[in-house]
């Protein structure tokens, strides 16, 4: 009798049966696979899916799902039938902006171990004959890309998982989730119960209504998708093997939102170039004998909306002028707010989890993380953007997730710059501040819905009296999208005279109760038990000594403390580790705001405000104290991002108005600006202070990091991941900081880094540093490179000098913060 867990996976499709495989590989045996649908072929998006497998993606995470489908398809086979088809993968470009993100998207697949090469008109023509060479301009090809026959594929899977023990039960409708004290206890079916200790959810386009079962919303939207088959294509009759079904490189025509794969001696064409098509679930066809060609997540293909593809296919492919299209479908799929996967456990019923809004290309990527963290806690690779807990709750509303899942697929195939905004919606929060800000010409920028300045237009002016050594360097088309020189003169006068920042958006958790000392000191690798007005830079880790998230907790009171986090994963987090302790952790973020006060005359503004003594003796740094400035009852928080003098200054949202403008008034006389976030992150770069999600994530350690000074295990007893760090060896890489040699090309972010010409890391954030007057980028690199070792920039194909540099780059010795 098996001693694991009783696991029901809910959907067999490519996820749940990956998940299946990937379980009882590791052990875990005691797994039923249930699906409405008849088996192998049940009739969700697996069933039609066209199997295109692209590794190279803006995500590290999604890469690495798709690689690893790669690898474990590649050695699948159905009695010898092969289950991936590594034809290669070609993304042609006919406009000279996709030209040059193919070179951009090559370094991304560079800096990832995937092979990648941006190929010349007549060497795309020799891998795909069928296009025609006058319209492209090049192309980028992949060569260990390919076709993933998804159904077949879970046939093999299911073979496996049921060799091991698994049970897969086709024809079985789900009705409901059993929970007792709340938590789960197995699946009621149209067949009966079935007993479980962790129930998985794989149900794809029908996993909202899976959630809904235990009251978990799972933020996705069911959209319809085109796909067509020619009759036959003359060029491709009697070329290639019956068995083979393909030869020719996937193919990419992504400036008309359209791909091409091949079917023996026709070809398959995939569009998302026309209107959105939201599908209600209620509205899905009963289909009880399910086929290739009847199943309930195809639907009627709509021929006036794939007309002008197809003359955008015959330009492109002239070879298909002499055939039409004979058939398609409107395939279903499932898309997200941000277009990622949707992965983890419901907060309210323990042991029920979603592996949701997953494609053929990362299913078995997302299945062995899901494996991993069911049987070892933890996924080897980082699952922040996977979380289905990385929404606001604003952000999982029906209306919300409709609009920005309809969205994401109109940009699917679009050049997406990484400062981009969303369009809409727009204004869904606001700081207290927000109004005055606008008035200042505010340029917003918008993150989990609040609107964050990224400069101010009213500075502009300010731009004639920069000092000759802050003026920044012109930039390419590219990293001078969203950005405005104006951020030159906010970090001037940051480190010159004054600046106020709005830092609303920044997630705050109030933590209080009798256990919430040693709830946060078990939690953080930092001491808690300080003094009231203590504040501790720390980390959360997970059990293997990953980096979770860093925090910044102010002691507040004996039992309260206010914890400045990273976002809706924190508060999760910590809601779900204080469950059933004598702790309230409580997201105070909406009713509170928060003002950045920076500079070094930043005490000559606040002092005259208070009675409270701010001097450096009278508040040091990284304490905190309740104080009124200007008759507004704060809390002052002696912390600075930026690296200068100064305080975050804290109040309740209806405060908070009146808090700016007392400030605001104050600091006329001293030169006083309004800073955004482009030069907040110019400056916090040149202190090298990093950014949890963007520099260092689980899949990085404290030493390797940087941040060995936040790990305090001798004035503490034990911790999370404690155990991990005190067995680790000693770093083979490390975030390394790096400046631009030609002192002008600024980098924006994933771009691979070479040593000694080889591949050897990548880029996580850059930014022009206007104090030290040249780019600046950190960098994954190998640990032990030496301050001066030349490497390079991998940027946009062309390679950028740069140098190691000693860190941090701005008053190493922090005289300017301390004063």
């Amino acid at each position: 009798m098996s001693t694991t867990p009783r696991v029901v996976v809910i959907g067999a499709g490519i996820v749940g049966a990956n998940l299946a495989d990937e379980l009882t590989g590791r052990g875990w045996t005691d797994v039923t696979v249930l699906d409405q649908g008849p088996l192998p072929l049940t009739g969700g998006s697996t069933s039609h899916a066209p199997g295109l497998v692209f590794q190279t993606n803006a995500s590290r995470t999604m890469s690495a799902f798709a690689s690893y489908t790669v690898e474990k398809f590649l050695d699948l086979d159905v009695d010898g039938a092969w289950c991936f088809n590594q034809v290669g993968g070609l993304e042609v470009a006919t406009t000279v902006e996709r030209l040059a993100d193919l070179h951009r998207k090559q370094g991304w697949a560079l800096s990832r171990g995937i092979p990648a090469e941006v190929v010349d008109v007549d060497e795309c023509v020799r891998r795909h004959p069928l296009i025609d060479p006058s319209r492209i301009l090049g192309g980028l090809y992949t060569p260990t890309d390919g076709l993933a026959k998804a159904s077949r594929a879970v046939t093999a899977l299911m073979r496996r998982a049921q060799g091991r023990g698994a049970e897969f039960r086709g024809s079985t409708r789900v009705t409901g989730i059993a929970q007792q004290g709340g938590r789960v206890t197995g699946v009621e079916t149209d067949g009966g119960p079935v007993p479980a200790d962790i129930v998985v959810s794989c149900a794809g386009f029908w996993g909202p209504a899976i959630g809904e079962m235990v009251g978990m919303r799972v933020p996705l939207l069911p959209l319809a998708h085109q796909y067509a088959f020619t009759g036959q294509v003359p060029q491709l009759v009697g070329q290639g093997d019956e068995q083979i079904e393909a030869r020719l490189p996937i193919l990419r025509h992504q400036d008309q939102d359209l791909y091409y794969r091949e079917h023996h001696d026709r070809l398959g064409i995939g569009s998302y170039a026309h209107r959105p098509m939201p599908v209600s679930l209620a509205e899905l066809p009963e289909v009880d004998d399910v086929s290739e060609a009847r199943q309930p997540s195809m639907l009627p293909f709509t021929d006036e909306d794939f007309a002008p593809q197809w003359e955008q296919s015959v330009a492109l492919l002239p070879g298909l002028a002499d055939t039409k299209v004979e058939e398609g479908f409107n395939g279903v799929f499932s898309f997200t707010p941000d277009g990622g996967p949707l992965i983890g456990e419901s907060t309210e019923v323990a042991g029920f989890w979603v592996a949701e809004a997953v494609w053929v290309t990362h299913s078995a990527g997302v299945a062995r993380s899901v494996a991993q963290l069911l049987v070892d806690g933890r996924s080897e690779i980082d699952l922040h953007g996977c979380s289905v807990h990385r929404f606001e709750e604003f952000q999982t509303a029906e209306a919300y997730v409709s609009e920005t899942a309809q969205q994401n697929f109109v940009e699917i195939y679009d050049v997406v710059h990484p400062q981009q905004p969303r369009l809409s919606p727009r204004d869904v929060r606001v700081s207290p501040f927000h109004a005055r800000q606008s008035e200042l010409g505010a340029v917003f920028s918008e993150a989990r819905g609040w609107e964050r300045p990224q400069w101010f237009e009213a500075n502009a002016p300010l731009a004639a009296e920069l000092p000759p050594e802050w003026a920044p360097p012109s930039r390419d088309p590219w990293s001078a999208r969203f950005h405005s020189p104006i951020a030159a003169v906010e970090a001037w006068k940051t480190r010159t005279a004054v600046a106020m920042y709005d830092m609303t958006p920044l997630t705050r958790i109030e933590v209080a109760g009798r256990g919430a000392l040693a709830f946060l000191d078990r939690l953080t690798t930092g001491k808690m038990d300080k003094s009231a007005g203590s504040v501790t830079y720390t980390l959360v880790l997970d059990e293997a000594g990953g980096i979770r998230s860093d925090l910044t907790v102010a002691r507040l009171g004996e039992d309260l403390f206010q914890v400045g986090a990273n976002g809706p994963l924190d508060v999760h987090h910590l809601q779900q580790e204080a469950a059933g302790l004598d702790v309230s952790v409580r997201d105070v973020t909406g009713g509170t705001c928060c003002v950045g006060v920076w500079g070094p005359l930043a005490r000559d503004l606040v002092q005259p405000l208070t009675s409270t003594d701010l001097s450096h003796e009278g508040l040091k740094y990284f304490r905190c104290v309740r104080a009124e400035i200007g008759g507004v009852p704060v809390l002052a928080m002696r912390v600075s991002y930026v690296g200068e003098l100064g305080w975050e200054i804290y109040t309740s949202a209806e405060h908070g108005l009146r808090l700016w403008d007392v400030l605001w008034r104050a600091g006329q006389s001293l030169g006083v600006v309004a800073g955004g976030r482009a030069a907040f992150d110019s400056l916090r770069l040149e202190k090298g202070y990093r950014s949890w999600g963007a520099d260092m994530t689980s899949e990085h350690t404290p030493d390797e990091a940087g941040l060995g000074f936040a790990v305090r295990p001798h004035t503490k007893g034990d911790f999370v991941g404690r155990a991990a760090l005190e067995d680790r060896p000693e770093p083979t890489r490390r975030l390394t900081c790096l400046t631009v040699d030609d002192g002008r090309s600024v980098v924006l972010g994933h771009e691979p880094v070479l040593v000694d010409g080889e591949t050897a890391g990548y880029v996580t954030s850059a930014a022009f540093g206007h104090t030290v007057g040249r780019p600046i980028a950190y960098a994954w690199l190998p640990a032990g490179l030496e301050v001066g070792t030349a490497v390079d920039i991998r940027y946009f194909g062309q390679p950028v000098r740069a140098t190691v540099a000693s860190e941090p780059l701005v008053d190493p010795e922090m005289a300017r913060i301390r004063r």
